[in-house]
């Protein structure tokens, strides 16, 4: 798997309020995404543009990953989206409803140097994930859009509507090598606790953030999606005792009654990277 950002939370901002704009850095994210699409208006669009462009001139490099949802590629909004930003100054862009792989290489030259974040949120986009993941090599997410899923097919957002695309697009992430980000909680936005509940699901299907709605969602995601001291440490032997294994010409061993084998040492040097990078990031300069 390539060298994956951190995206722990991924906060969503309406890209024509620029008062939020200013203050999105704020809350701890690891990613602001400003965007273009469904929370901006079409008579908004326009004031939107020229919002964001600014925000990301005037935003600080070496902070938060710098994102841009754009309008749907099949639109008419997308290519005045794209003349209007900064490219140089954005991190990546989130491309909402892509459905198949056809539209993502051509994007993808548009933007020379900038991750693509492709979102799968309409039935034929989950049925295509795989090809939609491996479309291009500057895609380096999908982003599992549930709310506009669930109202594709009419269907109660539940566990067990969300369990079969959300285990997908996971499976076609990991296939591709990219990390799986998932919808926070938005049924209750400021429900923290049904907030934790759903991102820890989300985790153990095996996504690696969220995109949040709402500032009070940052520090959940960023809680349930970084390593405990008691996962970090269980890491750490696993590598280790299976290092130990291979030393002595073996290929598995035990630890604690738990038989390990060379299956388990990539999550646990994942894991062990991302503990390393939050701290590198956390440590005083």
């Amino acid at each position: 798997m390539r060298e994956a950002r951190i995206r722990r939370s991924m906060l969503m901002t309406p890209g024509n309020r620029p008062e939020r704009l200013a203050r999105a850095a704020t809350y701890g994210a690891d990613a602001l995404v400003f965007d273009l699409e469904d929370s901006v208006p079409p008579g908004e669009k326009e004031r939107a543009r020229q919002c964001v462009a600014q925000a990301l001139r005037e935003m600080p490099r070496g902070g938060p990953e710098l994102c841009v949802r754009i309008n749907g590629l099949d639109t008419p909004y997308a290519a005045a989206d794209l003349a209007a930003l900064p490219l140089a100054r954005i991190d990546s862009i989130m491309v909402p409803k892509v459905e198949s792989a056809s539209a993502l290489p051509k994007l993808a030259e548009t933007c020379a140097s900038v991750e693509l974040i492709a979102t799968l949120e309409t039935p034929r986009g989950i049925l295509n994930a795989l090809a939609i993941a491996d479309a291009t090599r500057r895609t380096t997410a999908l982003f599992f859009g549930s709310g506009d899923y669930t109202a594709a097919l009419g269907a109660a957002v539940t566990e067990t509507t969300l369990h079969h695309p959300r285990a997908v697009v996971t499976a076609a992430a990991a296939a591709a090598g990219i990390q799986a980000i998932d919808a926070a909680y938005f049924q209750d936005v400021k429900n923290a606790e049904a907030t934790r509940r759903d991102a820890q699901l989300a985790r153990d299907m095996g996504f690696a953030g969220k995109v949040v709605f709402h500032p009070i969602q940052v520090a959940v995601a960023n809680a349930v999606f970084a390593p405990t001291p008691g996962e970090l440490e269980r890491a750490r032997r696993v590598v280790g005792a299976y290092r130990d294994s291979l030393a002595k010409g073996h290929g598995t061993s035990a630890i604690d009654g738990l038989f390990v084998a060379m299956d388990l040492v990539p999550p646990a040097e994942r894991l062990i990277a991302l503990a390393e990078k939050l701290a590198a990031r956390e440590a005083p300069r």
